[in-house]
């Protein structure tokens, strides 16, 4: 019984040997573990070319083991990555120049608009500062004697009157008082008087609250001559 055990057991040994054996050389071939040199007589006996994994994409081989090969796709991962992130980074380029020519645009836009409202806020001024000296002029002139107010309303252009008429009429309106305009142009000459009502009736006031003129003046200015 005894030499029966010893017997089994070399056999087990030796079956397990071969099973070992076996494995390595199934892993070395398949490049799990390295151990071509041990077993490259093995292979050229067999006839059998061990696997390599060779990653397909890369122009320089590798020795054949997964720990080479995962790091080469990490690197190509890599270089994938990179490549994204440049894609990315030159579209955000892009977009940032976009931003600062609508930027620009809109700086270029606040500061036209900005100078308009600058000389609308002048030409507004003007018109106010001309009407209050008009106003102040009529009231000058009302407090005076018909003929010396008509002396001063004779030296002036014929805007300069119509306006100071056409504000004694407010004034007087907002007062509920009579108004000194139709006893001025009773005293002014007849000629002038008549160019001064025409053109009063026929030129309205425009946007900037100033009257449109007309010939009228230049041939007022001829006939005092």
């Amino acid at each position: 019984m005894a030499k029966g055990s010893i017997g089994k057991t070399i056999v087990l040994l030796i079956l397990i040997i071969i099973l070992v054996l076996g494995g390595l050389v199934w892993f070395d071939y398949l490049g799990v573990i390295r151990a071509k040199k041990y077993f490259s007589p093995l292979y050229s006996v067999l006839g059998l070319t061990a696997q390599t994994s060779e990653t397909a994409t890369k122009s320089n081989p590798f020795s054949g083991d997964l720990d080479e090969d995962r790091f080469a796709k990490r690197i190509e991962a890599l270089d994938v990555r990179t490549q994204e992130l440049d894609k990315r980074e030159e579209d955000i380029q892009k977009v940032e120049s976009q931003n600062e020519a609508i930027a620009k645009e809109l700086e270029e836009r606040k500061l036209s608009q900005d100078e308009r409202e600058k000389t609308f806020n002048n030409q507004l001024k003007t018109v106010e500062d001309r009407d209050n000296n008009i106003q102040q002029i009529s009231t000058y002139l009302s407090a005076m004697p018909p003929q010396t107010a008509v002396d001063q309303l004779v030296s002036m252009d014929d805007q300069d009157v119509i306006d100071i008429l056409r504000k004694t009429d407010e004034i007087a309106e907002a007062n509920r008082t009579s108004s000194m305009t139709s006893v001025w142009l009773m005293f002014m000459p007849a000629e002038r008087a008549a160019v001064i009502q025409r053109k009063m009736a026929n030129k309205p006031t425009n946007i900037d609250g100033q009257y449109e003129s007309d010939e009228g003046s230049s041939e007022t200015q001829q006939e005092q001559q």
